[in-house]
């Protein structure tokens, strides 16, 4: 049995493709387009921070225009959990690192590369973001999970498929 996996695995110089993962072409296009749409979800949340284009950034907030994109949502992150974060994120620094994380994994998805250290950064961003509003303490409408845990689901799904070798830049 193991010599039948050993002659299954790739040489460890010769690439592997979505295909071998993945072997049916309607499955690699729904994971595709699920890239496709976590990172829109990323680059949107990017660009109308950057621009603010009044959706869910108000054009005075632009970050262009000197608004803090990350301070509402630091500001807002309730007692004990605001002594952790505040002080750390709570400034210009936060705001620079939000953008730029935002920036980065939307384009990464889009493009279909660098899906490994997108899915390892972008898991770790909402997990941070899950842990600012931790269920079990503040509460909400779940105790355990919220959307963070899908999208950072969808990432690591994209990069272990290899998802951005179809209509994406991912094979190159």
């Amino acid at each position: 049995m193991s010599t039948q996996l050993n002659e299954r695995r790739a040489p460890a110089n010769k690439p592997m493709y979505a295909e071998e993962i993945v072997t049916r072409a309607s499955a690699r296009a729904v994971l595709a387009a699920a890239r496709l749409l976590i990172g829109w979800i990323f680059l949107w949340a990017f660009i109308d921070k950057l621009l603010g284009l009044g959706f869910s950034t108000p054009a005075d907030g632009a970050w262009v225009r000197g608004g803090t994109p990350a301070q509402g949502y630091i500001g807002g992150i309730e007692e004990p959990l605001d002594e952790i974060f505040q002080p750390l994120f709570l400034n210009a620094f936060g705001d620079s690192l939000f953008m730029i994380g935002l920036a980065g994994l939307g384009t990464a998805l889009v493009l279909g590369i660098g899906l490994k250290i997108a899915a390892v950064t972008g898991t770790l961003l909402l997990g941070f973001m899950w842990l600012s509003q931790f269920p079990p303490l503040i509460g909400g409408t779940n105790p355990i999970t919220t959307s963070h845990w899908v999208e950072a689901a969808l990432m690591i799904l994209s990069a272990v498929t290899l998802a951005g070798d179809t209509w994406g830049l991912g094979r190159w």
